[in-house]
């Protein structure tokens, strides 16, 4: 343990209503939130999301909630629960708004989470890709999903949707726990560890806490490395060879559970406890080579018929770091919301590294006494090199690099700290400071400042795009009806994926996103939509039917992300709605459905995309967004 803290000793603290009066900020930030979640609408979205739906009530109590922090976590006659207090605070106002305003759950991917929970529940078992296609990458990582799925018969619910929309908030705070001792492993200075917290939540805007295996395995992944920081260095182990094989039990426990419920982690893992064993204090590889052989030994049996197919692809991958980095992107955001969105969340993630490289850069001793979390912070640059991960290498990359760089960040707007190992080798003194705690000149507003445009530019990063995301009750209900009509064999053909239910019944019903096809294709079917459609759609086998949808949802995702307009898609509805070959079955306000009438006998069958689709549905290559 290393004491970085330049306060001077803490004196008893007040007593009385003066005790509570650093909750007074926090209080009055959750009143302004509470006041603004029940005075926004989001029934009309635009193309800044929640941005500009927000009352300005909740960007007040972020403001407030922000500068309460800073005047607290700096006071050193404040007890430490107090900046605890408003890191809870933080993340009510960060990830509890969305849970409490929409009333469906957010994003297609958790919806696609719950589908494969649900087809668990419903199939009993795991399936192999002879019966759920591609969607049977799942069934080889299913550690998160069969979690799910005995939470879901404990609670009693219908399904995962009934909470997944808490699901964010609930996955932060695992964060918590782990995040808190990996920082207290090099400094017992409240100051910092603190506002490395505030900094790694606020910057953390990538999107990992949604409902998925993800989620769950990055907590795990800092639980890992808290037990190896605090247990196998050179200050760990004092309990003996017992002591040390306890941890390694628990440790192999913590692997085993993220090896088998996601692809990407385990590697990372590997990567950065790899890393630590070129620090001096972390010698030992009992970690790395535990983590590896849980890790081959999974991707060799259970995982290896995905990993087979899937290993060309990888190959070519390999090396291509100005590919893997430019796919990161994926589509190209379009329309002023969709681009100042991206670019306040690039230039979020840019702030708080270069905060990261200046507080390494100002305060010196953190590159010796934090030199581990220094190299598991750019540990993860090499996988740049290994592939493009479904095209968001760079996005978690990134997250992994978060939890040290939110660390060094801090460092750079806290004044200069000093530790007792330190100031005995090199024989300076670091002035004392002032009293207070505050060092006299350090000031306070220009580290204020910056911590507060990082904290607000986290909701345009975090919920800029949610008119993509966001799917009201009507769109929920078409697509529900659709899949509670459709039979055994159907093709549902929509222009992408982004719609919720998309996966329900997926062991049952193809899918076909005809924006995901060769671009001479979909130019086809703008010229001529309903032609081209019915022929991609003939050949359906019964009793299965042929289904088109398009949604709010499918509408938004085209038109923030460059791929068709909002006038292109309505034409493409407006000529099968007038087409004879297709009926409609269902419309409301957030879309509509229609069938493909059968072929007349003796008429021409078509051979389009749609045909043998069901094992098209998993093209993202495993990879939950």
């Amino acid at each position: 343990m290393t004491d970085l803290s330049d306060l001077p000793p803490v004196r008893p603290g007040r007593h009385g209503p003066a005790a509570l009066l650093p909750g007074l900020p926090l209080l009055t930030a959750l009143a302004l939130w509470v006041y603004a979640v029940r005075h926004t609408d989001v029934s009309r979205l635009d193309d800044f999301g929640l941005v500009t739906a927000l009352h300005p009530a909740f960007w007040a109590g972020l403001a407030v909630l922000t500068a309460g922090f800073w005047v607290t976590v700096r006071d050193p006659r404040r007890p430490g629960g107090w900046a605890a207090a408003y890191v809870l605070g933080l993340l009510v106002m960060e990830r509890a708004t969305q849970a409490v305003l929409y009333p469906t759950p957010l994003y297609a991917w958790a919806w696609k989470h719950d589908g494969v929970v649900d087809h668990l529940l419903t199939a009993g078992g795991l399936q192999t890709a002879d019966q759920v296609g591609d969607m049977a990458v799942y069934d080889q990582w299913p550690g998160f999903f069969a979690a799910q799925a005995a939470l879901v018969r404990l609670l009693g619910v219908e399904s995962t949707a009934m909470y997944m929309a808490w699901w964010p908030l609930v996955s932060s705070l695992l964060l918590l726990l782990p995040l808190l001792l990996v920082y207290r492993t090099f400094t017992e200075d409240r100051r910092l560890v603190w506002t490395g917290v505030w900094l790694f939540y606020v910057a953390n805007w990538v999107g990992q806490d949604y409902f998925s295996p993800q989620s769950v395995a990055f907590a795990l992944h800092l639980g890992v490395l808290a037990v190896v920081l605090r247990r196998y260095g050179r200050s760990g182990g004092a309990g003996g060879r017992q002591g040390q094989a306890v941890w390694t039990v628990v440790l192999s426990a913590l692997v085993v559970a993220i090896v088998i419920s996601h692809q990407l982690t385990p590697a990372m893992l590997a990567v950065s406890l790899l890393a630590l064993c070129l620090a001096r204090r972390y010698r030992g590889w009992i970690p790395p080579v535990t983590t590896a052989v849980i890790f081959l030994a999974w991707c060799l049996t259970a995982a290896l018929p995905f990993l087979s197919a899937a290993l060309p692809d990888m190959v070519r991958s390999v090396g291509d770091i100005g590919g893997n980095v430019a796919t990161g992107y994926g589509a190209t955001p379009t329309g002023t919301g969709a681009v100042a969105t991206s670019w306040a969340a690039r230039l979020l993630s840019g702030a708080v590294l270069l905060l990261a490289v200046a507080g390494v850069w100002r305060q010196r001793v953190l590159r010796h006494r934090a030199m581990p979390l220094l190299l598991i912070t750019a540990a993860p640059l090499p996988m740049f090199v290994a592939g493009s991960y479904g095209s968001e290498m760079i996005f978690r990359v990134l997250m992994f690099m978060l939890p040290g760089a939110a660390f060094f960040a801090a460092a750079a707007l806290l004044p200069r700290v000093r530790t007792l190992g330190a100031e005995a080798g090199d024989g300076t003194r670091t002035p004392a400071p002032a009293r207070g705690g505050l060092r006299r000149g350090a000031g306070t507003g220009g580290p204020l400042l910056v911590l507060l445009a990082v904290t607000l530019a986290f909701v345009p990063s975090y919920s800029g795009k949610d008119r993509i995301n966001y799917f009201p009750p009507e769109e929920v209900a078409l697509v529900q009806r659709l899949f509670d009509e459709a039979p055994e064999g159907s093709t549902v053909v929509a222009a992408n994926r982004n719609y919720p239910l998309a996966y329900a019944s997926y062991g049952t019903v193809g899918h076909y996103w005809f924006l995901e096809d060769d671009r001479r294709h979909v130019d086809e079917i703008v010229r001529r939509p309903a032609a081209t459609l019915a022929r991609d759609m003939a050949g359906v086998g019964s009793p299965g039917r042929a289904y088109f949808l398009l949604t709010r949802g499918q509408f938004a995702n085209s038109e923030m992300n460059g791929q068709l307009t909002g006038e292109q898609l309505d034409r493409i509805r407006e000529s099968v709605a007038a087409s004879p070959r297709f009926r409609l079955v269902a419309e409301n306000g957030a879309g509509a459905v229609y069938e493909l009438r059968p072929e007349r006998p003796g008429g021409a069958q078509g051979t389009g995309g749609a045909q043998g689709t069901e094992g098209a549905q998993g093209t993202e290559g495993g990879a939950e967004r």
